[in-house]
Formats: C-alpha cells, sequence, structure tokens
C-alpha cells in the first residue's frame, strides 16, 4: 500500500521547493555536469534572451594554467606585480583612453581591467590636482575557463572598466537622484494560470512516485519567466552579473546548488510544521554600514563585505496578487543570516558573489563622487565616459527570459511556498548620516593626506 500526501497550492515566482516526505533532492553537479568536474560554472544568455547555467569544463585545469602563464608572460610586469595599494586616477584615465580613441586606437588590457584593482577600499579626491581617484588591492588577471576575469594570485573577480562606466553613468554628474539598481525574475500571468491548472489536473493526493511528475508539469506549466531590470542598462555585464547572483542563490537555497561552504540551506532548514501559506522572498541589498566619510567629505573607505541576502515574506492571494504579510518563516529567516555571515567565504569560492560586491561597491563609489559634487569641483564632465558612441558598455545579449526551476524534496506531508526576490541596490542609502560611518580617529583623511600626487607625470593614470 502506497502513502499519499496531501498538497497546498502553490503560487511560484522563479524556484519552486515541494516539500513531501524523505530526503531526496538534485544537485547542480546532476543538471550541469559540475560536482567533482574541473572547471567553472556561469551562465550564458542565447540569442533568444534565455539565461541557461553552463558549466565550463578544464580538465586538471590545464585551460586556467595556460591563461595564467600566457598573463604573466604578456601584462606590463609593473601591472601584473600584487600590490595592497593601487590607485587608479579617473580623471587621467578617461583622458589616457581619450587620446587613444582619438588617434584611431582602442583601449589597453591596462585600461580595461583598472591596472588590475580586484576590489575598491578608498574613494579620494584632490582639489589640488583636480584628480578623484579609486584605491584598493590589485594585482594581474587572466580569463577562467569560463571567461570570467580574475586575480591570477588571489583568483578574486578583476574590476572593468565597462561597469566601472555604468555604475557612473546612473550617477552622472549635475544630477542628484536615487537612483535603483535592480534586477528581479517575474512569471508570467499565463505561467501562473498554466500552473493552477496542472494542481487541479493532478488532484490534492499524490504519492512519492509522483515526483517527477511534479516536477516536470511545474517546470512545464509555468513555463519561461520575464527578467526586469531597473537602473542600468540590461545589456551590460554589470546586469548580467546581478542576475546570475540571483539565479544562483535561489538555487543553493532550494538545494539545486550545493554551497561551496558549510551552510544549511532553506531545503535543509525547512520544517512541515512550520510551513505557512506566504511567498518566501529573497534579496540582496547592500550592507547600509559599509562607508567611512572622512570629516572633511573628500575621502571614503569601503569596509566589510558591503552585501547582504534578506528575507520577506509576501501573502499571495488566489489572483495571484501579493502584499506584505505578518507571518515570519523562520527557515527563511536562518538561511538568510547564513548566506550573509559567509558571504565572504563563498564569494572567494564562488567569483561572481565577489564579481556583485564589486558592483556594489561601484555603485557607492559612483553615488559618493556625486553627492560629493567632485565632477563641478575638479571641472570634469567625464564625456567620453559617458558617451555609448564612444565607449560603449552595452554590448551583451539582454537577458529576457529565464527557464523555471523546481525540484521536490519528501520531508513531511506540506507543500512549502515558493520563492522570490532579486537584488535591489539604492546606493545612496549608505551614503546617508544616519548610515555612514564617521571618521571617527582621522584614519581616513590621514591615508588621503598621506599620497603625494605632486611628483606624479601628467600622464600616469595608475600607480602604487
Amino acid at each position: 500500500m502506497s502513502c499519499r500526501y496531501r498538497l497546498h497550492l502553490p503560487i511560484a515566482i522563479f524556484c519552486v521547493l515541494v516539500v513531501l516526505s524523505g530526503t531526496v533532492h538534485q544537485t547542480m553537479a546532476q543538471t550541469t555536469g559540475g560536482g567533482n568536474v574541473s572547471g567553472a560554472n556561469g551562465v550564458l544568455i542565447d540569442a533568444q534572451g534565455v539565461l541557461r547555467l553552463q558549466h565550463f569544463p578544464d580538465p586538471g585545469g590545464r585551460l586556467v594554467k595556460e591563461r595564467i602563464a600566457q598573463a604573466r608572460a604578456s601584462l606590463n610586469p609593473d601591472v601584473a606585480k600584487s600590490s595592497d595599494m593601487r590607485k587608479v586616477s579617473l580623471n587621467r584615465l578617461e583622458a589616457a583612453l581619450a587620446d587613444r580613441l582619438a588617434n584611431g586606437q582602442s583601449s589597453t588590457g591596462e585600461m580595461d581591467f583598472l591596472a588590475g584593482l580586484t576590489r575598491v577600499r578608498y574613494v579620494f579626491f584632490y582639489p589640488e590636482t583636480r584628480d578623484i581617484f579609486l584605491a584598493g588591492a590589485a594585482e594581474g588577471w587572466a580569463p577562467d575557463a569560463s571567461g570570467r576575469i580574475l586575480g591570477i594570485e588571489s583568483g578574486q573577480p578583476t574590476l572593468q572598466l565597462q561597469d566601472l562606466l555604468v555604475a557612473m553613468r546612473a550617477f552622472p554628474p549635475g544630477k542628484r537622484n536615487g537612483n535603483t539598481i535592480s534586477c528581479s525574475i517575474d512569471p508570467t500571468p499565463e505561467g501562473l494560470a498554466r500552473m493552477k491548472q496542472f494542481w487541479q489536473s493532478i488532484g490534492r493526493n499524490i504519492s512519492p512516485r509522483d515526483t517527477q511528475t511534479i516536477v516536470t508539469g511545474m517546470r512545464t506549466s509555468l513555463g519561461m519567466q520575464n527578467v526586469r531590470i531597473g537602473g542600468v542598462p540590461p545589456s551590460t555585464h554589470f546586469a548580467q552579473v546581478l542576475l546570475e547572483c540571483d539565479y544562483r542563490m535561489k538555487l543553493i537555497g532550494i538545494g539545486l546548488e550545493q554551497p561551496p561552504v558549510r551552510m544549511a540551506s532553506y531545503v535543509d532548514r525547512a520544517r512541515p510544521t512550520k510551513s505557512t501559506s506566504a511567498l518566501q522572498r529573497w534579496y540582496f541589498v547592500p550592507d547600509e554600514k559599509c562607508a567611512r566619510i572622512a570629516a572633511d567629505g573628500m575621502g571614503l573607505e569601503l569596509v566589510g563585505d558591503g552585501v547582504k541576502l534578506v528575507s520577506e515574506a509576501q501573502a499571495v492571494a488566489t489572483d495571484g496578487t501579493r502584499a506584505a504579510s505578518r507571518k515570519k518563516d523562520k527557515a527563511s529567516e536562518l538561511f538568510c543570516q547564513a548566506f550573509t555571515a559567509k558571504y565572504s567565504e563563498i564569494a572567494d569560492r564562488l567569483p561572481v558573489f565577489a564579481e556583485m560586491r564589486n558592483m556594489i561597491d561601484l555603485a557607492i563609489a559612483a553615488a559618493f563622487i556625486n553627492e560629493q559634487d567632485f565632477y563641478a569641483q575638479s571641472d570634469w564632465r567625464a564625456e567620453t565616459f559617458r558617451n555609448e558612441q564612444v565607449t560603449s558598455v552595452e554590448n551583451e545579449t539582454t537577458p529576457l527570459h529565464v527557464e523555471s526551476v523546481c525540484t521536490a524534496v519528501f520531508k513531511g506531508n506540506r507543500l512549502y511556498t515558493p520563492v522570490g526576490g532579486g537584488v535591489t541596490i539604492r546606493a545612496r542609502d549608505a551614503l546617508r548620516y544616519q548610515n555612514a560611518l564617521p571618521d571617527e580617529d582621522g584614519q581616513v583623511t590621514q591615508l588621503r593626506q598621506s599620497i603625494d600626487l605632486k611628483d606624479l607625470p601628467a600622464d600616469r593614470w595608475w600607480w602604487d
């Protein structure tokens, strides 16, 4: 005699988690060829704008080793050398780039990858020379098997000029706006209607042998879901990093991608007796306590990991509309807290999450430059950087759709609600007086004042 299980009708957003009974779930290794196979995971966007997970195999890491060797041989030894404090003058970089473009030349690798910066730690302004510059750790760089550009020593993602320009264009000179950068994955009304019909067709009682039917039926009925990007052009590398992080975070949460560190997922924590009818949303936001501002406003230090994963419950009506719910899901909250606490470790092993941290850093740096009006103080309009016809950053395929992702995990007799969310970056919030960290001991000011630009050659845009 087979056991039967009662289901509760779900409304799915992106990742659907069905919890029934037992301990069965599928990992990314089973769906992408990942697991112990050497290589790198990433995403591809096809000609129809559909984002898909992709594993890029590299048996024994031979391809990466070859690329690192090539980088060591071809890079300027000075820029390839590791540095704890490399400085990049934005004004001087733009002038150097404009000169090359005027002469029919393209940007150099040093320009494209900001002289090897792997993290923005400081933003400084010098009224006497009118320099605005970023400073932080730097090293040589090379692409991994997926094409992601990483530091050859640390393996951390290298900052890219194209992402900096996207951030600067979001906070342009002379415009004080509250620009919010965001991404989300949303169902279509047609998909939700088909999902309802699917659940009605199979009835409310099923057995474990129906697992594959449930998963296939949910995925097929929901179909493709829509990608929404706000605040930045969707056809940019910047936007695609946010989308990939949102996508893969949810896979980790529902057990379809193995986390790279010891951490309980939402699947691991979920308890049938705690199930509710609320939709669980997980979304990344900046850590508002990440900006230390000098008393004179001429310097900014970015501290900590700068990223939080937060949860929110929403009640779902029968027509699919959603509203904030007072009900809390402890498993959801604990998963978000664990992901935030281990974010640095996760980013060390899954570079895309370090890339998203860099996108947030760049957005806050750009908002700070705008907020302090360094453009006017330096008499700099960043016209080359801001002109898409001159310096193009909208070069990627626009992501339009994502396949629905579903899994069934047997653990009780209740159906858990699906997962939605995304990424929301309100960069100015970190700079508000109630959130900004004071430079109480004056270290940011002292560091800025200790850097002497008087003897720096006019054509030198980076230095250690």
